[in-house]
């Protein structure tokens, strides 16, 4: 493993769904859901999907760049949630759960871009993607009872109807980018 390690910082609708996808990608060493792009500090949940705060639901995810390189964790990214619907994913509406790329450096918004690019090019969406790619100003980490939700709570209904499909679809579609563990 490299000593190096890198961060993203994602939002793709439902914070809950994302988490679970990317703890099972290779290369990932820890995943942790919270806020970002707001303007409150220190938001909670209950004011974050009230859509009183800015913010979107997002994960940051921490990664050895050695072992996965962050274009292949964008290309994820996009492949697991629809970055053609302008805050909304599925029935979950409202510009928390907008589609949006906070970056820590330019190498990574240029990355970002390039990726966009490429995933407009190869016609993967229908629509025009949506996605939006600003700098990281700061994270707040969501409060624990947020943590591996679907872990913890693989049988609720939002996590048998929304979550464990997307799960299904990305273990499918990323088969060879999987953790063993998870493919197990």
């Amino acid at each position: 493993m490299s000593a190096t390690q890198e961060t993203a910082t994602l939002g793709g609708g439902c914070f809950w769904c994302l988490e679970a996808v990317f703890k099972d990608l290779r290369g990932v060493t820890s995943v942790m859901s919270g806020y970002a792009g707001g303007e409150v500090a220190n938001p909670s949940y209950k004011a974050v999907c009230g859509g009183r705060t800015g913010h979107a639901e997002v994960v940051q995810v921490t990664f050895d760049p050695a072992e996965l390189a962050y274009a292949d964790l964008l290309r994820v990214f996009f492949a697991i949630h629809d970055p053609t619907t302008k805050d909304r994913q599925g029935n979950d509406v409202g510009t928390q759960y907008r589609s949006i790329i906070l970056t820590q450096s330019d190498a990574q918004a240029a990355t970002a871009r390039a990726v966009m690019q490429e995933i407009t090019d190869a016609r993967i969406w229908p629509g025009k993607l949506v996605t939006q790619i600003d700098p990281l100003t700061v994270f707040y980490p969501a409060e624990p009872e947020h943590h591996d939700y679907f872990a913890r709570n693989p049988f609720s209904g939002y996590c048998q109807v929304v979550v464990a499909p997307k799960v299904v679809k990305f273990r499918k579609q990323f088969a060879d980018k999987l953790r063993r563990d998870a493919a197990e």
